[in-house]
């Protein structure tokens, strides 16, 4: 099918119709043009413009490096492409932190000069007057981001599991429950239990997304790297590889390197362009 044909753009009222008929929500990452024209042909309803952008194609080793101005660089490349799918931009570590209205300040910017359709920020209860800010003072919508959040990970002991205990999943439930009060439209549930998130699910009415939180969420984001092959570090136990891409291209490349090396790349009548032979005797 032909990019957008014959499809509606994704709002946030088409998500919660889905959550409410029991549709599935599918999501992934993507940081340029063709990516994300990719992404919307296959007719995903989520594309999220993660600060994942900071492992994945900045080579950083965690996504605190990463600057609002990197996200609205990469924004702006995946909105030219876009026709369906509802963008999400994240908003990196420390752009919404400081204050509720520096955080109104930048999820601004992020509509404005990227012209995405809402904004991701990571937090439970702590972030709930700042989401209210942006929800309410700015009319931008915002989806939440609870579990495993990247930019406290040293806070939360590193890349593990949150909410095995009964202290940290009754604070992962507040959470859920605060962040929907404050107007959210839709949840990232990232390593949780799957009983959790079940629970989540069923308590709260917004959409949730999981990633390592198993099936009963009612949808499912990866990183664009990571289902197609191109991750060069851990693969964590939630990803599926669906493509060995990174195997595909260097052996591509291989094969190229070896055809120009023995003189078989480019081919004279295949690859060449030609003059004709009057204009070449005049020179």
């Amino acid at each position: 099918m032909a990019q957008g044909q014959g499809q509606e753009k994704i709002t946030v009222q088409a998500l919660q119709r889905m959550k409410e008929a029991g549709e599935k929500i599918s999501m992934i990452t993507a940081y340029d043009y063709p990516t994300a024209l990719l992404v919307d042909r296959a007719g995903l309803e989520l594309i999220l413009v993660g600060d994942s952008v900071g492992n994945t194609v900045l080579g950083y080793e965690s996504t605190i490096p990463v600057e609002l101005e990197d996200i609205l660089h990469h924004a702006k490349a995946v909105m030219r492409a876009v026709k369906r799918a509802f963008v999400v931009g994240d908003m990196p570590f420390m752009s919404f932190n400081i204050s509720p209205e520096e955080a109104l300040r930048n999820a601004g910017r992020l509509m404005k000069e990227a012209q995405v359709d809402g904004v991701k920020l990571e937090g439970g209860s702590e972030v709930a007057e700042i989401v209210e800010k942006i929800v309410r003072r700015g009319g931008i919508p915002v989806m939440g981001h609870i579990g495993l959040t990247p930019q406290r990970a040293s806070q939360l002991g590193g890349f593990k599991v949150q909410g095995r205990d009964k202290e940290t999943a009754k604070k992962l439930l507040e959470d859920a429950e605060c962040l929907e009060e404050a107007g959210i439209f839709a949840l990232i549930l990232e390593c949780v239990p799957y009983q959790l998130a079940r629970l989540i699910t069923k308590r709260i009415a917004v959409p949730t997304i999981g990633i390592g939180a198993g099936p009963y969420c009612d949808g499912q984001v990866l990183v664009f790297h990571d289902l197609v092959g191109l991750s060069f570090r851990f693969s964590p136990k939630f990803v599926k590889r669906y493509l060995d891409l990174a195997g595909e291209i260097e052996r591509a490349l291989r094969a190229y390197k070896e055809e120009v090396k023995a003189g078989e790349f480019p081919e004279l009548e295949a690859h060449s362009f030609k003059m004709s032979e009057e204009v070449l005797k005049e020179l």
